[in-house]
């Protein structure tokens, strides 16, 4: 099973988005058996909370569940468990840098938009307080395609059998 983790600074806004929207593509590829995807933010002020009202917004426009999402705080233990750990901003990275300060699980961070290089910028935006979740949607769903098409292509993960190839 390949995991993949979702990082913004309180998990309620873009790393929520980020994990139903990654969770829908690889429902749609079929590839939900070789592909697990889950979110978490770097703050404890919202731990327990639902997305934000934005983000459940957004996410209803395009028919993307989000239900039973609840806001929680990334732990030590989840840089060991999960392959991929894809933060939303250098602030998110840098939160994840003083969690592994022997620096022995970085190989696994990256930023969302590395996934998506003809993106207009590096960093996907907080939006809880300018309100640009559209814009935000569009970012994650560009960060999330190319996230998916590097785990299809260098981690042989396809829909059947085995769903894992080995490497």
């Amino acid at each position: 099973m390949i995991r993949v983790l979702f990082v913004c600074l309180g998990n309620i806004c873009r790393s929520p988005m980020a994990e139903a929207v990654f969770r829908r593509q690889v429902e749609e590829e079929g590839l939900s058996g070789c592909i697990s995807v889950d979110s978490a933010g770097l703050g404890t002020w919202n731990v327990g909370d639902p997305p934000h009202p934005g983000t459940r917004r957004v996410l209803e426009a395009h028919g993307i569940p989000w239900e039973g999402h609840r806001a929680r705080k990334v732990s030590r233990s989840d840089l060991s468990q999960f392959n991929y750990i894809v933060a939303m901003d250098e602030d998110n990275l840098a939160g994840l840098r003083r969690l592994d300060p022997a620096g022995e699980y970085l190989h696994k961070v990256s930023l969302l938009l590395d996934w998506a290089p003809e993106a207009e910028v590096r960093e996907v935006p907080d939006p809880f307080f300018t309100g640009t979740f559209d814009y935000v949607y569009r970012l994650v769903e560009a960060g999330c395609r190319g996230l998916l098409e590097h785990i299809r292509t260098v981690r042989r993960c396809d829909p059947g059998p085995g769903d894992l190839a080995p490497e």
